[in-house]
């Protein structure tokens, strides 16, 4: 009882209550509106340019190294790896069996349904960070700090971003990754959290202190590999019960659209855990991947926003929709006493035996573990968007790639997901204001694209003269 009247317990209520409130009836709103708007503004682009993507994607994978001018770029292919290793982490395994478990299988319906209009979302947002991207020491820098500044000329707002983005993805959701991953192999191998924190927390300084080309060579190899195992899983699990996928489709819709649901005001319920559960893990609008979407070397902003796009798709449509069919054919969603993580590695245990556990905690570790190294580089961009000192950076290395990982190791982070909650909250405000303002650049620049493409222009170029009124606020595309 005395832990009811504890300072951080009464913190983490209000934080809760802040959070709730935030992301239930303020933002949720205006991202399902601005994804509806730019669906329509860009005439569906994240539907009728998929074709694009794919062959974007596949060209783009021998595009980086060195240029004419010197630097060492990234290509499209290693920023998309890179965002998509910040979105594909432990929510995809334990938050879509939460989803599930709170909201009902109809949550997954909502979830895709979000994920279909988000990606209208990061095509814009990820085309604004290229064509406003500076070119930094090494690589090219940019994302939603840098077009608030440059493009609505905002210090305070692109600051405030800045050291939002800095302490929701470089600090506190690193401690967050690293908590699942310790608690994982602490279940499956019954290693000790403060050896696996140490660990952890050595790989990624390694990694961490190469930069953005170790991190993008890092994130090019591994993300592809444990995308691509856990799909092939998922689909020798649905091939094993291929008799049950009509049910589970059925399960899903009705769910959704049920009368039960209607009657019995559960559609609301069902409705709000998919859509929140696809936006915290798509991340469309929140501002995160534009910050490596900038990094890439490419001769149109829009072949950036497309492959962005792509990426909202691999992780909801693809990642998602993996962990779901297998909760959902295992059945074990009805149990009320199981929820998140261990959900997930019940249904596992279920299809294929013990070694389930041992599986879901193989897949956090590459899942959880790539997200602490893409969620070190977004602070990191927004580090060197606030100073240029190079104490400051390193300081922020060892902080981000060390303490925060060992730390995560050994606390409960009850409190730490309510203030990077509440963090992320207010960093997405920011973001879909600027772009909102800032968006009739990004149709300007599809259309563009277009009108090259029909001309029969294989590979669209971008020269800043094309805009004249804001050429000035532009470095890059001379």
């Amino acid at each position: 009882m005395n832990d009811i009247f504890a300072p951080d317990s009464w913190l983490n209520l209000t934080l809760e209550h802040i959070n709730n409130f935030l992301w239930t009836y303020i933002l949720i709103g205006a991202l399902i509106i601005l994804g509806f708007y730019f669906t329509w503004r860009t005439r569906f682009v994240q539907f009728r340019m998929i074709g694009e993507m794919v062959r974007l994607l596949g060209d783009s994978t021998s595009t980086a190294g060195k240029q004419p001018t010197g630097h060492k770029h990234i290509s499209s292919f290693q920023a998309f790896a890179v965002s998509v290793a910040t979105r594909v982490g432990t929510g995809n395994l334990a938050g879509v069996a939460t989803a599930i478990a709170v909201g009902g299988p109809g949550a997954i319906f909502w979830m895709w349904v979000i994920a279909l209009i988000g990606a209208a979302t990061a095509f814009v947002e990820s085309t604004l960070a290229q064509l406003y991207k500076r070119q930094g020491e090494k690589s090219f820098i940019g994302g939603p700090a840098y077009y608030i500044l440059h493009g609505m000329h905002s210090k305070p707002m692109a600051a405030l971003f800045a050291v939002l983005m800095t302490l929701t993805f470089g600090l506190s959701y690193n401690s967050i990754q690293s908590n699942t991953i310790c608690g994982a192999m602490n279940q499956a191998f019954g290693f000790e959290p403060t050896i696996v924190g140490i660990v952890l927390a050595g790989v990624a300084l390694i990694i961490v202190f190469g930069g953005i080309h170790r991190i993008a060579y890092f994130s090019s190899v591994v993300v592809p590999f444990m995308a691509i195992s856990y799909f092939l899983l998922a689909v020798v699990i649905v091939g094993m019960n291929i008799d049950k996928v009509p049910h589970v489709f059925n399960v899903i819709f009705e769910s959704a659209f049920g009368l039960g649901q209607f009657a019995g005001g559960a559609i609301g319920v069902t409705m709000m855990h998919g859509i929140r559960r696809g936006l915290f893990s798509n991340e469309a609008g929140e501002g995160s991947a534009p910050n490596v979407a900038a990094t890439a070397h490419v001769s149109h902003p829009v072949k950036q926003g497309l492959i962005q796009s792509l990426g909202v798709f691999t992780d909801t449509l693809l990642v998602c929709s993996c962990t779901a069919f297998i909760i959902l054919i295992s059945g074990l969603y009805t149990d009320p006493n199981l929820n998140g993580i261990n959900l997930t590695q019940k249904a596992m245990n279920s299809e294929i035996g013990n070694a389930g556990t041992i599986v879901v905690a193989i897949a956090i570790f590459f899942f959880a573990f790539s997200s602490i190294i893409g969620n070190y580089y977004y602070g990191e961009s927004n580090v060197r968007f606030l100073t240029r000192k190079r104490w400051v950076l390193q300081v922020f290395r060892f902080l981000s790639g060390g303490v925060m990982v060992i730390f995560g190791a050994l606390a409960s982070l009850d409190l730490a997901w309510s203030l990077a909650d509440v963090c992320m909250a207010l960093l997405t405000a920011c973001n879909l204001v600027a772009i909102a303002v800032l968006g009739k650049y990004a149709f300007r620049l599809l259309n563009d694209y277009r009108t090259q493409k029909r001309q029969g222009i294989k590979d669209p170029t971008f020269t800043r003269d094309k805009l004249p009124e804001i050429a000035h606020d532009l470095e890059c595309w001379e």
